[in-house]
């Protein structure tokens, strides 16, 4: 079994949700469910100066997540009928013949990544676009990004190529389930842990 990974760079991208839409058009996904999602982090203030010109120091940036397929996936540890799974390319995936749309992968996953599909009364979640991969293919976000801030392959060679993963925020701890994606900030990225800022636009990424 070959072990892969993404990779995304925040210095690159720039919040246009490409690799979203691209995922949901191909999976033929339902409003209320995505596989991929861009959260928008900023926060900072201005401040006025006693001389009456203001400074400030306001951020944002955005981060493109989707399953990250962990090493230690909680979603695969609390689903009771063994649905959410490791195929047989490494993808955490769901049995739909087994998912009883218990939501219990959606509670348990810090990542909110498994999403019920309200028309199936199952739970839906990226596959890694298991059938491209199997072709030869990138999963169909990567080849969307418009600004190459995606990438996928194997993870010795993602490994070598972009080395060690950030802890970005406003993501959670990857020491918990130690993710399968090599994350690397830009100039303005906060750590991991810091909590200097806020998700703005939880709406579309709850």
């Amino acid at each position: 079994m070959t072990d892969y990974a993404f990779y995304f760079d925040a210095s690159r991208c720039t919040g246009c949700k490409t690799c979203e839409l691209a995922c949901k058009d191909y999976h033929d996904l339902s409003p209320h469910v995505a596989f991929r999602k861009v959260y928008e982090y900023g926060g900072g203030s201005w401040q006025k100066n006693a001389d009456g010109t203001f400074t400030q120091d306001v951020f944002t940036y955005y981060t493109s997540i989707n399953c990250n397929h962990c090493k230690k996936a909680a979603c695969t540890e609390v689903c009771p009928t063994g649905a959410m799974h490791r195929d047989e390319r490494g993808f955490v995936s769901v049995d739909h013949d087994k998912c009883v749309g218990c939501k219990y992968c959606e509670l348990a996953c810090p990542y909110n990544v498994p999403s019920f599909d309200e028309e199936l009364g199952q739970m839906r979640k990226c596959d890694g676009c298991s059938s491209r991969v199997a072709k030869g293919e990138n999963p169909i976000c990567v080849d969307a990004c418009p600004l190459y801030a995606l990438d996928f392959g194997p993870a010795d060679e993602m490994k070598k190529k972009y080395g060690e993963s950030e802890w970005l925020a406003p993501l959670p701890d990857p020491s918990y389930t130690e993710p399968s994606t090599i994350m690397k900030g830009c100039s303005i990225s906060r750590n991991g842990g810091t909590y200097e800022g806020n998700v703005m636009n939880p709406k579309e990424v709850e």
